[in-house]
């Protein structure tokens, strides 16, 4: 085992030793281990993830030890989440030369296109319902607006994943970037202060460099309104907000009238699961991901992800890359074979579409469709922080465990479906300023936020 830990550099025999040697002289000085990736958001790094050291372990561990742990018991847990630390940056390296390894086949492949809107058009109505035709399918089958979601539809079955332009007004698109980043501010402040908030604010994403999945509170107010709350059920601090920008998008987006409703409804009906609801944010110098599928593969479409661009998305900022076609069951067998090779040449082959959208435009994908974050070069290289509004609705029709946990706060899991949205988004129309609050801020916890 030793050996196994020099030739990995040496690291995780010196943590070894280092915890053995503080067992027998729990006394003694403790040196500052290297640098482990424990991710959050500090204020000076105005909107960035970036690695932290862990504080030094400690021989005189009080709370433990009131709780019936010796010291030297304090120091094996510290130990242990040290050593998870090394694995998982062990884990991020190797992702990382994957990554590397997968640009390089793509770089090969001339077929790299971007991801264009399919000219999509609503199919005349059926005939016999024109106006007397009485039922209600007839009257739906009059509303154009079902018509076209019908068609593009069909796009998302047949390819997996399709772009939508002009989802969102110019202005909701600035105010929802300008929230966005007011919040990752105030996550800072919280993070800066207490590293174990930290879940509170951010996802899967929490620990990668430069790059975070931020939850966001459906309350008015945002974070500041969890700030100011002790139960999670009450209003919180909104009153002093004059605008609600979350609000406001989610009414173009998925009120009445908005503008991906009648597809959703298409897609998962209305009772399919308000599944996720964060932004994805990536600031210069984040590294690309690997190419994947966001969960594993269910014979139905489990879920149907959307990110929205909050300004216009460059190559040189990491927009995502699509693979069409690739939510199938003969794509998801060969990506999953577990011959290198065989993944290799399907990536060669595949039809790589490049996702940069203007300001307001959408991606909507299957979660199964194999995708990855592209890096977003540094300044000096025309990168820049690129801000994603993400959310996603779970098909009714798949039952269980999803084998994925979304990036939307505890205390939303399960709490709403695209119904309820649009209850909502009704009552906010008809000027409830605050109208998921009985939702409280999706944090669950008893006592004090902090």
């Amino acid at each position: 085992m030793v050996s196994l830990c020099l030739a990995r550099g040496g690291t995780f025999a010196i943590l070894i030793a280092t915890c053995l040697n503080l067992i027998s002289n729990p006394n003694s000085n403790i040196p500052n281990v290297a640098a482990f990736p424990h991710q959050v958001a500090t204020k000076s790094t105005t909107r960035s993830i970036i690695n932290e050291k862990i504080p030094n372990f400690q021989s005189n561990d009080v709370t433990r030890t009131k709780h019936g742990y010796s010291s030297s018991t304090s120091i094996l847990f510290s130990a242990s989440g040290a050593a998870q630390d090394l694995l998982y940056q062990d884990q991020q390296d190797a992702m990382l030369r994957r990554a590397i390894h997968e640009q390089e086949l793509l770089s090969q492949n001339k077929k790299v296109k971007e991801l264009l809107a399919p000219k999509v058009k609503a199919k005349p109505p059926k005939a016999g319902t024109g106006f007397g035709g009485g039922s209600s399918k007839n009257k739906i089958n009059m509303d154009p607006a079902v018509r076209l979601a019908a068609e593009m539809a069909k796009v998302m079955h047949k390819e997996g994943v399709l772009r939508i332009n002009n989802v969102l007004t110019e202005e909701t698109t600035d105010n929802l970037r300008k929230y966005v980043l007011e919040q990752q501010d105030l996550a800072a402040d919280e993070t800066e202060r207490d590293v174990t908030t930290s879940r509170t604010f951010y996802g899967v994403e929490n620990r990668r460099k430069n790059r975070c999945d931020l939850q966001l509170s459906l309350l008015r107010g945002g974070f500041a309104a969890d700030r100011s709350k002790s139960d999670g059920d009450g209003d919180g601090d909104s009153d002093s907000y004059e605008s609600f920008a979350l609000a406001d998008a989610l009414q173009e987006l998925l009120g009445e009238d908005g503008t991906l409703r009648r597809l959703y409804e298409n897609l998962v009906t209305p009772e399919g699961e308000f599944y996720e609801l964060a932004a994805v944010i990536t600031d210069p110098g984040s590294n690309r991901q690997t190419v994947h599928p966001d969960l594993p593969y269910q014979a139905k479409a489990p879920l149907y992800v959307i990110f929205l661009a909050l300004q216009d998305v460059t190559v040189e900022m990491g927009p995502t890359s699509f693979f069409p076609r690739t939510h199938t069951s003969k794509a998801n067998d060969i990506f999953n074979s577990g011959d290198k090779s065989q993944k290799d040449n399907q990536l060669l082959k595949s039809d790589c579409r490049l996702s940069t959208l203007k300001k307001g435009d959408a991606v909507m994908f299957d979660a199964r469709t194999l995708h990855c974050g592209n890096a977003n070069e540094k300044e000096d290289k025309g990168g820049r922080t690129r801000a994603l509004f993400n959310f996603s609705f779970r098909n009714p029709e798949v039952q269980g465990d999803l084998g994925y946990k979304g990036s939307i706060r505890p205390g939303y899991e399960g709490a709403m479906s695209l119904k309820d949205v649009g209850d909502a988004m009704a009552a906010y129309g008809s000027g409830d300023e605050d109208p998921f609050a009985k939702y409280g801020n999706g944090i669950k916890r008893k006592g004090s936020f902090y």
